[in-house]
Parts: C-alpha cells; sequence; structure tokens
C-alpha cells in the first residue's frame, strides 16, 4: 500500500498571502505569522505577497483574482469574523469559507484557511499568538504540506520506448 505525507517545505514556492484589514488587531498578528512561517520553512520573502482587503467577505474575491494570474503555487487565508448580536457573522463565515472552498477547487490548488471565527474576540486573541497558538501559521503550514503533497502525486512522465 502506498502511503503519502506532505512536508512542509517552501522552497521554489510563490504564496500568496489574503489579509482582512477588519480586527485588525487580530489580523495583523495572523498575517505575521503566516509571512514568518513561510520564510521559516524556505520560502523566499521576495516569493511571497500580501493583499490587504477590507474585510472577510472579500477574501474570497482576492484569493481569485490572485490566483487567475497563475502566479501562485497556494494561497493563504487570514482573518477574523467575531460573532455579534445579529446573524451578519452567520452569513460572513459561512460564505467566506465556502468562496475559499470554491477558489480551491476552482484552481485546484491549496486555499488554506486561516480566518478565524470566534464567539468573542477572546477567542480570537488566543487564536492569534496566543494561547491557543497563530492560526495563520497553522496555515501556511498546512499549504506548504499539501503542496508537497500533490507534487509526490504528480504522474510520472512515461518512459520513452514503453509503446
Amino acid at each position: 500500500m502506498a502511503e503519502f505525507n506532505g512536508s512542509p517545505r517552501g522552497e521554489g514556492r510563490r504564496i500568496v498571502v489574503v489579509a482582512s484589514r477588519f480586527n485588525e488587531g487580530i489580523t495583523m498578528p495572523l498575517a505575521e505569522g503566516a509571512v514568518g512561517a513561510l520564510v521559516g520553512q524556505g520560502v523566499k520573502f521576495e516569493d511571497i505577497d500580501v493583499l490587504w482587503v477590507p474585510g472577510a467577505w472579500e477574501i474570497p474575491v482576492a484569493v481569485r483574482r490572485a490566483l487567475a494570474t497563475e502566479r501562485y503555487d497556494a494561497a493563504v487565508a487570514v482573518g477574523a469574523v467575531v460573532r455579534g448580536d445579529t446573524p451578519h457573522f452567520d452569513i460572513v463565515a459561512g460564505e467566506t469559507s465556502r468562496g475559499l472552498m470554491d477558489a480551491m477547487r476552482d484552481f485546484d490548488v491549496p486555499v488554506t484557511m486561516g480566518v478565524l471565527t470566534t464567539d468573542t474576540m477572546e477567542q480570537a486573541e488566543a487564536r492569534a499568538g496566543g494561547v491557543h497558538g497563530n492560526k495563520g501559521v497553522d496555515a501556511s503550514m498546512a499549504a506548504l504540506e499539501m503542496l508537497d503533497l500533490f507534487d509526490q502525486l504528480t504522474p510520472p512522465e512515461e518512459f520513452e520506448g514503453d509503446e
């Protein structure tokens, strides 16, 4: 039985990080964590682009536009949607995650989810460098692991003479 497992290798990768400005006290550490993790795994700093968008709602369309350029091997999305008193949270959180999944499926490249969906700001802070780590780091590591896994699944070229 073949078994495949990706490693977070960043050498030769070009990555876009799409980050929401809304809740900037949370999203800035997420974006910094995402970029730091990529560089720490061998992605050249100049091979990382960061796109800042107004809010989580705008992240999927920015990811799609970036991937349409064919410059990027993967996209890392970071943002923070914190529950309020209205159903707005459910709409933004649900449609943002759906939009990111659609982009991943449509472009056939890793699009990772570092968009926090929490009940409170305290929960968001705990996941943006606090006691629960930094989900921007986790999203970058997941993107690199998926890229390595995809490399392993690339079909070998046909041997010449095999007819």
